[in-house]
């Protein structure tokens, strides 16, 4: 750990655990021009086994566009399983907690956003409230590892129901100890209480990699549980889509879908103002 005093926020990347055999970093995105004092905390989608860029860095330049500082974390992936990803999302929060001041951040204002396999550790770190060997190791560790919000784009967020289970994610995160029975245990909206943060999410209604109804199980588990949350599901368009705009799916998709759901970030940036996060 690095004393408060001693930390350089100018510096672009630091580690997230002392000693660090796996060279797990947090990268820091700055504003452009600084309309906020809150934070986004971003975990790439990539099934537990990779982390795609368009969900990460692309993400940070879209929040430091509209000036919010963000920070990526590269948290671990196979062969790691859990509690690893959990580990490593709790500590993203924690230090931005931590060193909120040095950054000119609100410490209760501090929101994670994750897609897919990421959008399952953005609402994962959201609801799972247990201890898990790892943590306790120093000050940062006594922050509070709940964010005060989540956004979710199109994230594995329900395995309450085998028929829509995305096995392939449990299957990375867990590894041996999967079963569909097991997986109930980091299915976010059997997670959900009256605490857990406010939510922003998105999907696409004919999405093949993950059902939507994940997304409609964690939203209406959310709202039983009297949790804000605005929720968009666009008709059309393929599962990874990012921003929609400058990624891999330019050029495949039909202009009319991309043009249509491309405007979630405008959505987001909206609620980002409604929440009074944002000028």
């Amino acid at each position: 750990m690095i004393a408060i005093n001693d930390f350089d926020v100018n510096k672009s990347e630091h580690k997230l655990w002392e000693n660090d055999e796996n060279s797990t970093v947090i990268r820091y995105f700055p504003a452009k021009e600084k309309k906020s004092d809150a934070a986004i905390v971003i975990f790439a989608g990539g099934g537990y086994k990779s982390r795609a860029v368009h969900e990460s860095d692309g993400y940070a330049e879209f929040f430091s566009s509209i000036g919010v500082d963000s920070f990526v974390v590269d948290y671990r992936v196979i062969p790691d399983h859990f509690p690893a990803q959990l580990l490593d999302a709790r500590r993203g929060v924690r230090f931005v907690r931590y060193y909120a001041e040095k950054y000119g951040i609100d410490k209760e204002k501090i929101a994670v956003i994750g897609s897919s396999a990421g959008g399952h550790l953005a609402a994962f770190v959201s609801t799972y409230k247990e201890k898990v060997d790892g943590e306790g190791v120093d000050e940062i560790d006594e922050e509070n590892a709940i964010p005060n919000a989540q956004i979710l784009c199109y994230a594995v967020s329900s395995a309450a129901d085998e028929e829509i289970l995305n096995v392939g994610t449990f299957t990375n995160l867990m590894g041996d100890d999967f079963s569909p029975e097991n997986a109930k245990k980091f299915s976010p909206d059997l997670l959900a209480d009256e605490n857990t943060p406010q939510a922003f999410i998105w999907h696409t209604a004919n999405d093949l990699s993950v059902n939507v109804i994940q997304s409609y199980a964690y939203a209406s588990a959310l709202r039983r549980k009297n949790v804000p949350v605005e929720m968009h599901i666009f008709p059309e368009g393929p599962h990874g889509l990012g921003l929609a705009k400058n990624n891999k799916w330019v050029g495949r998709c039909d202009e009319k879908i991309m043009s249509h759901v491309c405007r979630w970030a405008d959505l987001l940036e909206e609620w980002l103002k409604y929440i009074g996060w944002l000028s």
